[in-house]
């Protein structure tokens, strides 16, 4: 069971998109397998194409350091800093933060544009999981039609790792919405207004998360 101020995050968004409510028991399964995965030591991935691959990259900014609150350091974790290194653990405690762990699938320049160049472009995000998936993790495939082929390729290889998958696409699903665990499909069939949708949709994961692990109660 998450904590009360976990889902109040979930509300709070549909009361500032009412359209979105059609929407809240998917929000609420995703925000549960979210945290599920943090809980468990495990990490959120997360990969997209042109706009949205801009919204894997955000979602994991908001995710690597501290959101709207704070998150100071353990005492262990201080502790061990001022073990290994006392010069610099003051500099350390002072600005590090507590993190929620997550990785973009998109920023991987390197890796994708070889893969791209030497096998097959279409399954740049599903040798990433193939390589770096570990049962218990999360990935967030963000699709606005639903049909993007290297999307779905990476929610199929997902599966095949057992890795939980939150699908965010538009209104009809398209054939993503067959193939993921959960499903959040925002009520529009336009591209642009579906992105617009899809922003204060991963905000709210972010701000639940950090409510989860970071808030009082």
């Amino acid at each position: 069971m998450l904590k009360q101020s976990t889902y109040a995050a979930v509300e709070t968004l549909l009361e500032r998109y009412p359209v979105l409510a059609v929407c809240r028991g998917d929000l609420r399964a995703a925000v549960e397998t979210i945290c599920e995965s943090f809980r468990g030591g495990k990490k959120l991935m997360t990969c997209g194409n042109g706009g949205s691959a801009a919204d894997a990259e955000h979602i994991v900014g908001e995710l690597m350091k501290g959101f709207l609150l704070p998150r100071p350091l353990s005492e262990s974790m201080r502790t061990e800093m001022e073990r290994i290194c006392p010069h610099e653990a003051d500099y350390f405690c002072r600005n590090l933060q507590g993190t929620l762990p997550a990785m973009s699938l998109v920023n991987q320049i390197a890796l994708n544009t070889a893969f791209a160049n030497d096998q097959a472009p279409d399954l740049c995000f599903a040798q990433q999981i193939f390589g770096m998936g570990q049962a218990g993790d999360t990935l967030l495939a963000i699709s606005t039609s639903g049909n993007s082929a290297n999307v779905l390729y990476a929610v199929q290889m997902a599966r095949v790792r057992g890795v939980r998958t939150i699908a965010l696409t538009g209104r009809s699903g398209g054939k993503i919405r067959k193939l993921a665990d959960i499903c959040v499909c925002v009520p529009d069939d336009e591209t642009y207004r579906i992105q617009e949708y899809h922003l204060p949709v991963y905000h709210m994961f972010c701000i639940a998360a950090e409510n989860e692990f970071f808030g009082e109660g």
